[in-house]
């Protein structure tokens, strides 16, 4: 027994390869990258092993020695060499703390190290989520002919869904670069600051401040914050983070990936899903979602989320499919069960999975639905006949006026009892003469005229109950003057009617019954969460209060329709 812990002692203080049981683990492993830079990483191996094995790999941004021992251990148990490697700066590396800059390089030069091991059999597989599922995105960049699948759970997209969404920039997570480069390890104390950050927000708001002021108004400055606002396209520096366009053609691995209903970033998994079948149309690639937020993804679920009691049958096991979808890759194993197509999805309120070869074909059809100008109790029409007649609703909006004016994005709760009705324009159907599920991603086309340059748009789509209850079902949140082209601001025409399409909406699979109604509520974004785009045209991040002008006047066209993914036969 004193052997033993004098052994471990010795591990702890000289970070030598300690025998622990039934693992070895390396938790000092330094690795050189291809361009001299050096990376730290963990590495565990059960004691017994006697062949090479695969590795199962998970590179991170939040380092900490325990919790990336716990995990390696993980993969170990389930016959893998488990390593964990830290993000270039993280832990034990000596260099500076880049986030999102380096991966597509550093994550093979540690697969090249793997590799020339004597315990690896050659193949690699890499699985984690949000950061770390953005991190085997950025592998495929340059994709190893080594790394075999990759098993990405909520993975984000740089310039996409964080830090900003379809180009705008949003304050969800604005301390989360102070949370992963403040030290080599992670600030939890920053991070969890939430009254400072509300003032913040709040502060900012109320100042009409510039956006690019707000650290400012916290009084810390945020270098990396000042560094992404300098790029609000999808251009270059952004581009060469992740694969784009043509480099999806090249990745031919098989996909696994994990994302939920109700993941924040879920427009950044279901971008690449999309992006890696537009240019690789025999793309292996599958999907797994259900009612999941983005932490919950990562798990499987929990039993009620934001209010709504999900189904049981959507309550996995994130961890589980993961080694069994590597060991079906890596081993000539059995598929995981619930793969019983390409995409494979949870509807609520059936306690059923469904599965389909595409998105498109989760839906049957697709049902339009005109916003109209016709008075429908307290709200307007939402109508599945075109207007014989034009018409539009005109809203103003004071932009020097400190009022906010909300969209339900980042829902804190999935059902609500009421909705504030004191700004935006609220659009209710006839009660439903059958069952449907919507199933996919709604989308839609907006004709306005308005006498500014650019405007943040929010629709979100609500289920409603004959009780006057309301289920969030998806949303879209982005600037007009993206909506062709992420990567290009095309200003709009003051005056001019415009037709702003929109399709970059959250995936969901609902069983709608029979006598409820949709809700689709269309309204400008201008609160603190988020940029305040005034509309000069201007780099929006450079407008004040100062620049608000005259009131944001819109006239909304009846012509105006959504475009809602429904399947009418339900088995």
């Amino acid at each position: 027994m004193k052997k033993v812990l004098l052994m471990a002692l010795l591990c702890l203080i000289f970070r030598q390869t300690c025998l622990a049981q039934d693992y070895i683990i390396q938790d000092s492993v330094m690795i050189k990258t291809k361009d001299g830079h050096l990376l730290s990483a963990v590495v565990v191996r059960k004691n017994n092993q006697k062949e090479p094995l695969p590795t199962a790999l998970m590179f991170f941004i939040y380092s900490d020695t325990e919790r990336s021992i716990a995990i390696a251990k993980i993969a170990a148990d389930h016959g893998y060499i488990g390593i964990v490697a830290d993000t270039r700066g993280k832990r034990l590396s000596p260099e500076t703390i880049e986030p999102y800059e380096h991966e597509a390089r550093d994550v093979n030069s540690v697969i090249d190290w793997i590799v020339a091991q004597p315990w690896s059999n050659g193949k690699v597989g890499m699985y984690g989520g949000s950061y770390s599922g953005f991190a085997q995105w950025a592998a495929t960049k340059y994709l190893h002919p080594a790394l075999k699948t990759i098993v990405p759970y909520v993975a984000a997209i740089p310039g996409q869904g964080v830090p900003m969404e379809n180009n705008i920039f949003i304050n969800a997570n604005y301390q989360w670069a102070f949370y992963v480069t403040n030290s080599k390890y992670l600030d939890n104390k920053v991070n969890n600051d939430n009254e400072r950050w509300r003032k913040m927000r709040q502060n900012w708001y109320s100042s009409g401040a510039a956006y690019n002021r707000i650290d400012s108004v916290d009084g810390t400055p945020n270098p990396w914050l000042q560094k992404w606002l300098k790029h609000p396209d999808y251009d270059s520096y952004w581009q060469n983070m992740v694969p784009y366009q043509e480099e999806f053609s090249k990745i031919n691995i098989p996909v696994l990936s994990i994302t939920g209903y109700y993941d924040d970033g879920q427009i950044s998994a279901m971008q690449y899903l999309k992006d890696h079948y537009q240019y690789n149309p025999k793309a292996q690639h599958y999907l797994i979602i259900g009612p999941y937020d983005h932490f919950g993804a990562q798990q499987g679920g929990k039993p009620v989320l934001k209010g709504y009691q999900v189904d049981p049958v959507a309550l996995i096991n994130t961890r589980e499919i993961t080694f069994q979808w590597l060991d079906y890759i890596l081993k000539n194993g059995k598929k995981p069960e619930i793969l019983k197509n390409r995409i494979n999805y949870e509807v609520m309120g059936t306690n059923r999975w469904q599965h389909a070869p595409s998105i498109e074909k989760m839906a049957d059809k697709h049902l339009k639905f005109y916003l109209t100008d016709a008075q429908s109790d307290s709200s307007y029409l939402l109508s599945t006949v075109k207007p014989q007649k034009s018409g539009s609703l005109e809203q103003v909006i004071d932009l020097a006026d400190t009022k906010s004016w909300y969209n339900d994005y980042y829902p804190s709760s999935i059902i609500k009892k009421e909705l504030d009705r004191s700004n935006g324009l609220f659009f209710m159907s006839e009660p439903l003469t059958q069952d449907i599920q919507i199933n996919g991603m709604f989308s839609g086309l907006l004709a306005a005229t308005l006498n500014k340059r650019d405007i943040d748009i929010g629709v979100v789509l609500y289920e409603v109950s004959p009780e006057n209850e309301y289920f969030e079902l998806s949303y879209f949140f982005g600037r007009a003057s993206y909506l062709n082209d992420h990567s290009k601001r095309n200003l709009l025409q003051p005056g001019v009617k415009e037709t702003m399409a929109f399709f970059k909406t959250r995936l969901v699979s609902k069983q709608i019954n029979k006598g409820n109604r949709l809700l689709v509520v269309l309204n400008i974004n201008k609160n603190e969460f988020a940029q305040v785009n005034y509309g000069t045209g201007k780099d929006v991040s450079l407008e004040t209060i100062k620049d608000a002008g005259e009131p944001l006047k819109i006239n909304w066209f009846n012509e105006s329709y959504v475009e809602i993914p429904v399947k009418e036969f339900i088995e």
